[in-house]
């Protein structure tokens, strides 16, 4: 391929890109919220890599790319403003009958849960540890990072299952307990603690309860 057509290649995979996330912003009530870029960003991910488009049901490694650019956020990004902004967006698109953008906005939903509970239980711990110990956060966070190299198999998984697309969690939580990876018992004692940790700590009917 020669140079020029590369460019025609890249020019219309930006348009492709562009003049659909235009349909769902233009006219959304608050189109400069301040978090509408960052929801772009993570959305354009959902976009096919080579034509630009986006396709519905999304493909795994789509469903994968929304985790790990949600993963790449800073902490302080992905607050109420975040949430709000994916829920105008979601409300536009219902309204223009654009069903494939609905679930590509669910999917950011997903991610945005897994990626804060699982940031939330890294704190969690630090919190505790630094009331148990009676030392910093800092100092006990080093604490837990040493003794999170000592397998806790029922965390591991949690961790894992958090960073992955729901529909895959079926079958993920079947496969390590038919390898004995975990024991169900030990999984729901893992769950169990998050969502008294964690969720529950949250302020009450805030979007991101609601969300998680």
């Amino acid at each position: 391929e020669t140079d020029d057509e590369n460019k025609e290649k890249l020019a219309l995979l930006a348009s492709n890109v562009s003049r659909t996330l235009e349909a769902v912003v233009s006219t959304t009530e608050n189109k400069l919220d301040e978090r509408s870029e960052v929801v772009e960003q993570v959305v354009k991910v959902a976009a096919e890599p080579d034509s630009g488009e986006f396709l519905w049901p999304l493909t795994v490694e789509r469903c994968d790319a929304i985790q790990e650019e949600m993963r790449k956020l800073d902490p302080g990004l992905l607050d109420e403003s975040f949430l709000l902004t994916v829920d105008a967006w979601m409300n536009k698109s219902m309204q223009d009958g654009m069903d494939g953008m609905v679930g590509i906005l669910q999917k950011v939903l997903q991610a945005y849960a897994g990626t804060a509970v699982s940031r939330a239980r890294s704190a969690l711990k630090a919190q505790v540890g630094a009331a148990v110990t009676g030392k910093s956060n800092e100092e006990a966070e080093a604490i837990i990072e040493e003794s999170d190299k000592t397998p806790n198999p029922a965390s591991h998984v949690l961790e894992r299952l958090l960073a992955m697309d729901t529909e895959r969690w079926d079958s993920e939580v079947r496969k390590v307990f038919n390898t004995n990876e975990v024991t169900s018992a030990a999984l729901v004692k893992e769950l169990q603690g998050t969502m008294e940790g964690v969720v529950l700590g949250l302020e009450n009917g805030s979007m991101t309860q609601q969300v998680q």
